[in-house]
């Protein structure tokens, strides 16, 4: 239990930190709240071990026609349904802007992604 905690605190502060540099570059991915974070990253993370693996493996021949490229796009669909779930605190895209939602979500789920990996690495968490 502690380590699932510890994994959600990472997340979110993952996600924080690529909310931040999504608005150094005026890109569309807004947290409102530490609360929305956490809530965000639990729900990222159900839809990841839910619904990725399914999707993945549907896209299976894409994946291999573009290299594994289809996957980046796939991490980015899913990033942005979170942020279209209406989570508190939590928003991909502008409503004014539609153009902006998609680069915002594959930057935030590539970022995300990074930002995530390197703080857990240092994370020891048995």
């Amino acid at each position: 239990m502690k380590s699932i905690v510890i994994r959600l605190l990472v997340g979110a502060v993952a996600l924080w930190i690529t909310s931040y540099l999504a608005q150094q570059l005026n890109l569309p991915l807004k947290i409102g709240s530490a609360s929305g974070a956490i809530v965000a990253v639990a729900v990222l993370s159900l839809i990841n071990a839910v619904i990725r693996p399914v999707l993945m493996l549907l896209a299976l021949p894409l994946r291999f026609m573009t290299f594994g490229l289809a996957g980046l796009v796939i991490n980015a669909l899913l990033f942005l349904l979170v942020g279209r779930l209406g989570i508190e605190g939590f928003q991909v895209g502008s409503p004014g802007h539609p153009g902006d939602t998609f680069p915002a979500a594959l930057f935030g789920s590539v970022v995300m992604g990074i930002v995530s990996g390197i703080l857990n690495a240092f994370i020891k968490v048995k």
